[in-house]
Protein backbone atom coordinates (compact mmCIF):
# COMPACT_ATOMS: atom_id res chain seq x y z
CA UNK A 1 0.00 0.00 0.00
CA UNK A 2 2.74 2.03 0.76
CA UNK A 3 4.32 1.87 -2.45
CA UNK A 4 1.15 2.43 -4.48
CA UNK A 5 0.11 5.79 -2.00
CA UNK A 6 3.97 6.69 -3.31
CA UNK A 7 3.39 6.48 -6.78
CA UNK A 8 0.06 8.27 -6.45
CA UNK A 9 2.06 11.05 -4.68
CA UNK A 10 4.37 11.09 -7.39
CA UNK A 11 2.00 11.34 -10.16
CA UNK A 12 0.22 13.80 -8.25
CA UNK A 13 3.43 15.68 -8.03
CA UNK A 14 4.57 15.49 -11.79
CA UNK A 15 0.96 16.81 -12.95
CA UNK A 16 1.37 19.81 -10.62
CA UNK A 17 4.66 20.97 -12.18
CA UNK A 18 4.04 23.58 -15.15
CA UNK A 19 7.04 23.34 -17.83
CA UNK A 20 7.21 25.62 -20.01
CA UNK A 21 9.73 26.03 -22.99
CA UNK A 22 11.90 29.50 -23.88
CA UNK A 23 12.52 29.48 -27.29
CA UNK A 24 14.79 32.58 -28.77
CA UNK A 25 16.33 31.01 -32.30
CA UNK A 26 17.74 34.21 -34.61
CA UNK A 27 17.51 34.18 -37.88
CA UNK A 28 17.56 37.88 -38.38
CA UNK A 29 18.38 40.93 -35.87
CA UNK A 30 19.54 39.57 -33.12
CA UNK A 31 18.21 41.47 -29.58
CA UNK A 32 20.75 42.40 -27.09
CA UNK A 33 18.24 41.86 -24.56
CA UNK A 34 17.74 38.45 -24.68
CA UNK A 35 20.23 36.55 -21.78
CA UNK A 36 18.61 39.50 -19.66
CA UNK A 37 14.75 38.01 -20.92
CA UNK A 38 15.85 34.71 -20.43
CA UNK A 39 17.35 35.47 -16.53
CA UNK A 40 14.19 37.19 -15.89
CA UNK A 41 12.05 34.41 -16.96
CA UNK A 42 14.11 31.69 -15.35
CA UNK A 43 13.22 34.15 -12.04
CA UNK A 44 10.07 34.16 -12.64
CA UNK A 45 9.89 30.27 -13.14
CA UNK A 46 10.94 30.42 -10.09
CA UNK A 47 8.57 32.55 -8.51
CA UNK A 48 5.57 30.45 -10.30
CA UNK A 49 6.56 27.03 -9.68
CA UNK A 50 7.28 26.52 -13.37
CA UNK A 51 10.12 23.91 -15.10
CA UNK A 52 11.50 26.13 -17.60
CA UNK A 53 13.91 25.11 -20.87
CA UNK A 54 15.59 27.82 -22.55
CA UNK A 55 16.85 26.44 -25.92
CA UNK A 56 17.93 27.59 -29.35
CA UNK A 57 17.64 24.57 -31.08
CA UNK A 58 14.73 23.83 -33.12
CA UNK A 59 15.06 19.63 -33.12
CA UNK A 60 12.99 20.50 -29.71
CA UNK A 61 10.15 21.24 -31.88
CA UNK A 62 8.51 17.32 -32.16
CA UNK A 63 5.39 16.55 -31.22
CA UNK A 64 6.26 14.43 -28.46
CA UNK A 65 8.71 16.56 -27.14
CA UNK A 66 5.89 19.47 -27.29
CA UNK A 67 3.69 17.34 -25.05
CA UNK A 68 5.76 18.11 -22.07
CA UNK A 69 4.83 21.91 -22.20
CA UNK A 70 2.24 23.59 -20.69
CA UNK A 71 3.46 26.93 -22.80
CA UNK A 72 6.36 27.60 -25.18
CA UNK A 73 7.31 31.08 -25.28
CA UNK A 74 8.97 32.85 -28.39
CA UNK A 75 11.57 35.46 -26.80
CA UNK A 76 12.83 37.83 -29.50
CA UNK A 77 12.93 35.15 -32.23
CA UNK A 78 13.82 36.43 -35.05
CA UNK A 79 13.52 34.93 -39.03
CA UNK A 80 12.87 31.35 -40.55
CA UNK A 81 13.62 29.54 -37.70
CA UNK A 82 11.63 26.55 -38.25
CA UNK A 83 11.57 23.85 -40.85
CA UNK A 84 8.77 22.16 -41.87
CA UNK A 85 8.13 19.49 -39.39
CA UNK A 86 8.86 21.32 -36.62
CA UNK A 87 6.37 23.99 -37.90
CA UNK A 88 3.59 20.67 -37.87
CA UNK A 89 4.67 19.66 -35.12
CA UNK A 90 4.01 23.09 -33.72
CA UNK A 91 0.43 23.41 -35.04
CA UNK A 92 -0.50 20.16 -33.78
CA UNK A 93 0.84 20.91 -30.47
CA UNK A 94 -1.01 24.08 -30.36
CA UNK A 95 -4.35 22.51 -31.79
CA UNK A 96 -3.85 20.30 -28.81
CA UNK A 97 -4.59 22.22 -26.20
CA UNK A 98 -0.90 23.99 -26.04
CA UNK A 99 -0.66 27.71 -25.36
CA UNK A 100 2.20 30.53 -26.86
CA UNK A 101 3.67 33.46 -25.60
CA UNK A 102 5.36 35.96 -28.00
CA UNK A 103 7.68 38.58 -26.41
CA UNK A 104 8.65 41.43 -28.67
CA UNK A 105 10.06 40.06 -32.26
CA UNK A 106 7.95 37.34 -32.61
CA UNK A 107 6.10 38.84 -34.88
CA UNK A 108 9.40 39.45 -36.68
CA UNK A 109 9.46 35.71 -37.41
CA UNK A 110 8.43 33.09 -39.73
CA UNK A 111 6.88 35.81 -42.12
CA UNK A 112 5.86 33.19 -44.87
CA UNK A 113 3.81 30.51 -42.35
CA UNK A 114 0.64 32.07 -42.65
CA UNK A 115 -0.73 29.75 -39.38
CA UNK A 116 1.76 31.05 -36.96
CA UNK A 117 0.89 34.65 -38.58
CA UNK A 118 -2.24 34.52 -37.65
CA UNK A 119 -1.85 32.78 -34.57
CA UNK A 120 1.06 35.22 -33.20
CA UNK A 121 -1.49 38.08 -34.55
CA UNK A 122 0.70 39.84 -37.34
CA UNK A 123 3.76 40.46 -38.85
CA UNK A 124 6.35 43.28 -38.38
CA UNK A 125 6.48 46.20 -40.83
CA UNK A 126 8.77 48.79 -39.07
CA UNK A 127 9.52 50.98 -35.99
CA UNK A 128 10.97 54.08 -35.46
CA UNK A 129 13.65 55.31 -33.00
CA UNK A 130 13.37 53.80 -29.30
CA UNK A 131 11.48 56.16 -27.28
CA UNK A 132 9.03 56.92 -24.61
CA UNK A 133 5.56 56.58 -25.57
CA UNK A 134 1.85 56.16 -24.04
CA UNK A 135 0.00 52.96 -23.79
CA UNK A 136 -3.75 52.80 -23.32
CA UNK A 137 -4.48 49.67 -21.67
CA UNK A 138 -7.91 48.76 -23.53
CA UNK A 139 -8.80 44.93 -21.06
CA UNK A 140 -7.94 45.02 -17.23
CA UNK A 141 -9.24 41.76 -16.80
CA UNK A 142 -6.96 39.88 -18.48
CA UNK A 143 -3.73 38.60 -16.02
CA UNK A 144 -1.47 40.43 -18.13
CA UNK A 145 -2.81 44.10 -17.69
CA UNK A 146 -5.24 43.49 -14.33
CA UNK A 147 -2.30 45.02 -12.41
CA UNK A 148 -1.64 48.22 -14.75
CA UNK A 149 -3.64 52.04 -14.33
CA UNK A 150 -5.64 53.48 -17.32
CA UNK A 151 -2.49 54.45 -19.19
CA UNK A 152 1.28 53.37 -18.56
CA UNK A 153 4.04 54.98 -19.87
CA UNK A 154 6.91 53.18 -21.14
CA UNK A 155 10.38 54.00 -23.14
CA UNK A 156 10.76 50.68 -25.66
CA UNK A 157 10.87 50.07 -29.67
CA UNK A 158 7.42 50.29 -31.24
CA UNK A 159 7.00 48.17 -34.11
CA UNK A 160 4.22 49.13 -36.65
CA UNK A 161 2.21 45.90 -37.97
CA UNK A 162 1.16 44.17 -41.44
CA UNK A 163 -1.44 41.55 -41.78
CA UNK A 164 -2.99 41.93 -38.52
CA UNK A 165 -5.53 39.21 -37.65
CA UNK A 166 -8.33 40.91 -36.60
CA UNK A 167 -10.16 38.37 -34.56
CA UNK A 168 -7.23 39.07 -31.79
CA UNK A 169 -8.77 40.48 -28.23
CA UNK A 170 -6.72 43.40 -27.63
CA UNK A 171 -4.98 44.49 -24.47
CA UNK A 172 -3.14 47.47 -24.80
CA UNK A 173 -3.14 50.39 -27.81
CA UNK A 174 -0.16 52.56 -28.15
CA UNK A 175 -1.57 56.18 -28.03
CA UNK A 176 0.24 57.33 -31.30
CA UNK A 177 0.29 61.28 -30.40
CA UNK A 178 2.54 60.60 -27.77
CA UNK A 179 5.76 59.57 -29.80
CA UNK A 180 6.90 59.89 -33.69
CA UNK A 181 6.27 57.41 -36.16
CA UNK A 182 3.19 55.72 -35.25
CA UNK A 183 1.54 54.24 -38.44
CA UNK A 184 -1.79 53.01 -37.46
CA UNK A 185 -4.30 56.12 -37.57
CA UNK A 186 -4.35 55.80 -33.79
CA UNK A 187 -6.03 52.62 -33.84
CA UNK A 188 -2.46 50.91 -32.96
CA UNK A 189 -2.50 47.27 -30.76
CA UNK A 190 0.71 46.56 -28.63
CA UNK A 191 -0.79 43.31 -26.86
CA UNK A 192 -3.29 40.88 -27.26
CA UNK A 193 -4.76 37.36 -26.64
CA UNK A 194 -6.83 34.71 -28.58
CA UNK A 195 -8.01 31.15 -28.57
CA UNK A 196 -6.32 29.86 -31.40
CA UNK A 197 -7.25 26.36 -33.55
CA UNK A 198 -7.51 24.79 -30.00
CA UNK A 199 -4.99 26.38 -27.94
CA UNK A 200 -4.46 29.49 -26.63
CA UNK A 201 -2.57 32.29 -28.03
CA UNK A 202 -0.71 36.18 -26.28
CA UNK A 203 1.51 38.60 -27.56
CA UNK A 204 3.16 41.63 -26.50
CA UNK A 205 5.15 44.64 -28.81
CA UNK A 206 6.73 45.18 -25.42
CA UNK A 207 10.16 44.02 -24.23
CA UNK A 208 13.20 44.90 -27.10
CA UNK A 209 15.10 46.84 -24.04
CA UNK A 210 17.89 45.49 -22.07
CA UNK A 211 15.75 47.29 -19.05
CA UNK A 212 12.57 45.76 -19.50
CA UNK A 213 13.78 42.67 -17.82
CA UNK A 214 14.51 44.54 -14.90
CA UNK A 215 10.90 46.58 -14.62
CA UNK A 216 8.74 44.97 -12.29
CA UNK A 217 5.51 45.85 -14.06
CA UNK A 218 6.83 44.66 -17.17
CA UNK A 219 7.73 41.40 -15.75
CA UNK A 220 4.27 41.56 -14.36
CA UNK A 221 2.75 42.17 -18.02
CA UNK A 222 4.45 38.93 -19.25
CA UNK A 223 4.23 36.98 -15.99
CA UNK A 224 0.21 37.26 -16.92
CA UNK A 225 0.57 36.65 -20.73
CA UNK A 226 2.33 33.26 -19.89
CA UNK A 227 -0.07 32.15 -17.13
CA UNK A 228 -3.30 32.52 -19.71
CA UNK A 229 -1.04 31.18 -22.77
Amino acid sequence: TGIILLLAFSACNQKQETRVLVFSKTKGFRHSSIPNGKAALLKLGTENNWKLDTTEDASVFTEDNLKKYAAVVFLNTTGDILNTYQETAFERYIQAGGGFAGIHSATDTEYDWIWYARMVGGNFESHPKPQEAKLIVTDKNHPSTKHLGDTWTKTDEWYNFKNMNKDVKVLLKIDEPSYEGGKHNNDHPMAWYQDYEGGRAFYTELGHTEESYTDSVYLKHITGGIQYA
